[in-house]
């Protein structure tokens, strides 16, 4: 507990944590990260699942923030699917909802759906035509038609067609990658950094933006039956440039797990060396502290 209050000090002083028990007694909401965390794309991580049982039984709060382009009920039968037990959690928000939101507000525009037919949840019943290339006037992209095989390079002259002809480019996942087993597959995020290239105009509906966190403090608040302060919140994830950047422009504290797509970044940087990449790629994060793995 001293050294948690070392860092909410400011003294720089970011622990390795064994442990997340303390952190359940210090912030009774958690925003935690799912792909790399709760689950691998594959299986359930059994001790992070653990975890997060026991802080709801000690009466915190969970919500499942996550950059995947899968709508809700899509993802709660995801999660089930991969053995992720519904009591670890009170509720989910992911940027497939909020990509959602966003296409709603384009009604009765042609939009071109780039990404795999596995994400086709992310079409269902919105007020919008979807066409080919040619003939949209909004892209929504939830990622590669094939992350398996593919690589985003490979999809520069479509991005830079598009982004020539100035239509909006909703992408419904921010994550550049992701770990899949033990493959890292390109995510729609990718794309997106291209599409830039090309001065093409991106709306992010993912971390580390603030839709998404709103609509997680809602929930959240939803859950407690009363309003939150943000000092009661804690982020946890495995994304610098998501988890962390994201916590950081909410005003929230985080806690970096360095397994998922960082996996090896402890051994390889040294605490100092990685905590002072996390605090450059997100400038005014309340770091709390580093864990190897989520584990109660």
């Amino acid at each position: 507990m001293k050294e948690l209050e070392a860092v909410r000090r400011g003294d720089g002083n970011v622990p390795i944590l064994e442990h997340a028990a303390p952190l359940s007694r210090q912030w009774p909401v958690w925003f935690c990260d799912i792909w790399g965390i709760v689950h691998d794309g594959v299986h359930a991580d059994e001790a992070s699942c653990d975890a997060l049982v026991h802080h709801r039984r000690n009466g915190g709060v969970v919500v499942l923030v996550s950059n995947s382009p899968r709508p809700r009920p899509a993802l709660l039968m995801q999660l089930d699917e991969l053995g992720v037990p519904r009591d670890s959690y009170d509720d989910v928000i992911t940027s497939g909802d909020v990509t959602r939101a966003i296409i709603t507000r384009h009604s009765g525009q042609n939009v071109f759906h780039l990404g795999p037919e596995r994400d086709s949840h992310l079409r269902e019943s919105l007020p919008v035509a979807f066409t080919g290339a040619d003939e949209a006037q909004v892209v929504m992209c939830s990622g590669l038609f094939d992350d398996r095989t593919e690589r985003p390079e490979q999809y520069r002259p479509l991005l830079k067609a598009l982004a020539m002809r100035r239509l909006p480019f909703v992408c419904a996942n921010p994550d550049l990658v992701v770990k899949h087993g033990e493959r890292i597959l390109p995510c729609a995020g990718a794309l997106a950094a291209i599409y830039e290239e090309f001065g093409g105009e991106v709306i992010m509906a993912g971390k580390p933006h603030r839709p998404i966190y709103e609509e997680a403090l809602r929930k959240a608040e939803a859950v407690a039956g009363r309003q939150l302060d943000r000092k009661e919140i804690l982020a946890i994830g495995d994304g610098i440039g998501t988890d962390m950047k994201g916590a950081a422009n909410f005003g929230i504290a985080a806690v970096f797990v360095t397994g998922g797509i960082s996996e090896g970044a402890l051994d390889e940087h040294g605490l100092e060396a990685l905590v002072a990449r996390i605090l450059r790629e997100a400038p005014g994060l309340e770091l709390v502290g580093i864990m190897r793995h989520l584990q109660w």
